[in-house]
């Protein structure tokens, strides 16, 4: 049996980092880390290819090479999804979908053979017997969610990795919280599930082996979910990064509660975290209690400062939209997110995501207009917001073009750099070639030709003299607020 495997296209995004990829020769931040997962799940004797069509095109002779194709998607690949389906369908081809948006969307999904809603550690060696026996079904969906000892070493090798910017593993599935908008808790559930400590050493082994040196991104949506696991984990994770000489530097997201425990920050350390995203939300104490996100309690600000102290540059989400939004939010929110020293904010309008606390509170209420885009940056709104939408959407773009204004990024870069001062071993990821290409790409880009380089060189000279020891950390950051702004651009266009 041949398998072809295919990601679809995510559009540009805050989170696709197109304009930023470019700086370091690659096309794109993350592998297909599920499809690379199911791919591990299949039988061993079969083949399988992997097409992620936001590295490589789809070609008519991958198609006609497969025997049956298995594609997934979130919710912002959902248009690339569909003509991936019609054009393998067209080929005669039988198509095998699963993932986020097929599990959650209240459309009509494209016209596949066969359809996995959940999980499907338990639910795909099942399919695979019934293909045996010629009994397939067209839809299947597990009983229960499985635990996490189920889940082998993802196939990384199907992956070109040298397209990609940073690597994908997953330790936890599921959040403790019952934050409103969230669709996380729907899918996983309320109990995190992780994996072993064994599991996870053998998939960095896995990394190690096939030579990737760099950021490796945990990609659980809270990875802290349980504590007691990752307080046994990450001991383990350090050692094991002395061992191997210190190849990886990790990215993960978490609850802002993360503050409040110094021996799990001082833990992450040492196991070489050096970025955590967090979901803040809002500083408006009225709107956090409307989301239902109660762990994010106290003084934010200081809570922030608490984890960059631990050498872990914060990133953020932030959301305007909320129902008990004052009309001072975006001002508030222009100040928070200027003190808190956080370069990368990512800064959306509230959208009710299908079967979430949100949207069904919203569907009672009679004011859904249709599901969202998944892209939360794109000045679309999907329900009827308690503030008028013109005035929403106009002080949304205020906050965007405010923050994301070169002199207003690159402060809060050197603010974030400052806070974060640590000395650290860091993994050896680029050769001396790929390291001066990258510089004299940000150079050309940023330097010379941009019309904001007075603020670029304004910032490069700062950063060289009081974190001169920093310079990837210095073009990267630049190369992101460059993203930022060039996307931001676009969007505003696309609105007026």
């Amino acid at each position: 049996m041949k398998i072809l495997l295919i990601n679809p296209e995510f559009p540009d995004t805050y989170w696709s980092f197109r304009h930023a990829l470019p700086f370091e020769g690659k096309r794109c931040a993350f592998p297909p880390l599920g499809l690379l997962t199911v791919s591990a799940l299949l039988p061993p004797d079969w083949e399988r290819r992997l097409i992620d069509l936001n590295v490589e095109s789809l070609k008519t002779a991958d198609i006609e090479w497969a025997d049956m194709v298995f594609a997934t998607a979130m919710l912002v690949q959902k248009d690339s999804l569909k003509q991936v389906v019609r054009l393998c369908k067209s080929r005669g081809k039988r198509v095998v979908l699963g993932g986020p948006y097929v599990t959650t969307t209240i459309e009509d999904l494209p016209d596949a053979d066969h359809i996995f809603v959940g999980e499907a550690e338990t639910t795909l060696p099942q399919f695979i017997e019934d293909l045996a026996s010629g009994v397939a079904k067209r839809r299947y969906q597990a009983v229960e969610r499985p635990p996490l000892a189920e889940t082998p070493v993802a196939d990384f090798h199907l992956a070109n990795l040298k397209r990609y910017s940073a690597m994908s593993v997953q330790y936890s599935r599921g959040c403790p919280f019952s934050c409103e908008f969230c669709d996380i808790i729907e899918i996983y559930g309320r109990v995190p599930r992780t994996k072993s400590i064994q599991q996870m050493l053998a998939e960095f082994d896995a990394l190690r082996d096939l030579n990737w040196r760099g950021t490796v991104f945990i990609v659980d949506d809270n990875f802290i979910g349980n504590k007691k696991n990752v307080r046994l984990l990450l001991p383990a994770l350090a050692e094991w990064q002395k061992r191997n000489g210190y190849p990886f530097s990790f990215l993960t997201e978490s609850s802002v509660n993360l503050a409040d425990d110094e021996p799990l920050l001082e833990d992450m350390r040492e196991a070489g975290f050096r970025r955590v995203f967090l979901g803040i939300e809002t500083p408006v104490e009225e709107s956090l209690k409307e989301a239902q996100k109660s762990q994010n309690r106290g003084n934010l600000l200081e809570s922030v400062k608490k984890i960059q102290s631990y050498g872990m540059e914060v990133m953020a989400g932030f959301i305007v939209g909320f129902d008990n939004d004052p009309e001072d939010i975006f001002e508030r929110q222009i100040n928070f997110i200027r003190e808190s020293a956080i370069p990368l904010a990512m800064v959306g309008l509230l959208n009710a995501l299908p079967d979430t606390q949100l949207w069904r509170r919203l569907e009672r209420e009679g004011r859904l207009l249709g599901e969202a885009s998944g892209n939360n940056t794109s000045c679309t709104l999907n329900f009827k917001t308690r503030m008028d939408p013109a005035v929403l959407i106009k002080g949304y773009q205020s906050i965007m073009q405010t923050i994301y204004s070169p002199r207003e990024y690159y402060q809060r870069a050197l603010d974030s750099m400052k806070r974060t001062a640590q000395e650290f071993v860091e993994p050896q990821r680029y050769t001396v070639v790929s390291a001066v290409t990258a510089f004299a790409r940000v150079m050309l880009k940023l330097g010379i030709f941009d019309g904001e380089r007075k603020e670029f060189w304004r910032f490069f000279t700062q950063a060289l003299v009081n974190h001169h020891d920093k310079l990837a950390e210095t073009l990267r950051l630049a190369a992101m607020g460059y993203h930022f702004r060039k996307l931001n651009d676009a969007y505003s266009q696309q609105v007026s």
